[in-house]
């Protein structure tokens, strides 16, 4: 997704007037699953991203649950479990 159109949803979902990296939209309720359901979507804007693989694992943790912003660093340190597994 280009820059524009990742800082216009970034503004209109997030009230961030601002291009970002990568953007996640949940489909699905948080709550246990009792079978495979689909997490939602990650949006990502090469323009402000230098890892991709980096990009995904970020947008689909958010989509897991995880929130670097009120977390004490759990989030980015599982990201960086699973990209050292990668």
């Amino acid at each position: 997704m280009d820059a524009d159109r990742i800082r216009a949803l970034n503004r209109e979902h997030r009230g961030r007037d601002e291009p970002t990296d990568v953007l996640s939209f949940p489909v699905d309720e948080a709550g246990p699953a009792v079978e495979p359901r689909e997490l939602g979507d990650v949006v990502i804007c090469p323009e402000h991203t230098e890892d991709l693989t980096e990009a995904v694992v970020h947008g689909v943790l958010h989509l897991c649950g995880y929130d670097h912003e009120i977390d004490s660093g759990e989030m980015l340190a599982l990201q960086a479990r699973v990209l050292e597994g990668l």
